[in-house]
């Protein structure tokens, strides 16, 4: 179940961070990578995009089905995508503790979605995904994790850059 998994990722993330203030927090490691409030920043961005889309093709009578793709692959840092504009992070300051709140909320927001259908509906529908094209709604679900674990590994190198 894609839940446990999801949780599971998502305390690691938490855990990772825990060490670090607020200055680190922010801090960029280079001048091309993230720092770790724009990682989380990052995740956040997409969770809530990610919840929006399924809620919106829940209501396309139009939504088109499709096949499993592999998104298990998506956790392979060596595969680069650049992240979608809407889902880059800005340069503010964050508290670590405020970054954690946002989380939070945006996965309430993408529980509130699962439990608004049902398994076979979200089976039927679909939404683009910029690698493996449309992608079942239902699978998204754990993309979620699944991306937040490949974040995790550049939240690691990030912070023993700091």
């Amino acid at each position: 179940m894609f839940l446990e998994d999801n949780n599971e990722i998502r305390k690691e993330l938490f855990q990772t961070i825990d060490g670090l203030t607020d200055e680190q927090f922010n801090k960029n490691p280079s001048n091309e990578g993230w720092s770790p409030k724009q990682i989380f920043e990052h995740l956040v961005r997409m969770e809530t995009v990610i919840a929006t889309n399924i809620a919106r093709e829940l209501k396309n009578p139009e939504s088109p089905k499709s096949m499993k793709k592999p998104i298990a692959l998506s956790t392979n840092r060596l595969i680069k995508v650049e992240a979608p504009g809407y889902t880059v992070p800005t340069e503010d300051y964050k508290l670590k503790l405020e970054m954690k709140k946002e989380l939070h909320d945006s996965r309430l927001f993408l529980l509130d979605v699962y439990e608004s259908s049902t398994k076979e509906v979200f089976r039927e529908k679909s939404f683009k995904h910029p690698v493996f094209g449309h992608v079942p709604l239902i699978q998204w679900f754990p993309f979620v994790g699944l991306h937040e674990k490949r974040h995790l590994k550049q939240l690691k190198k990030t912070i023993e850059m700091l």
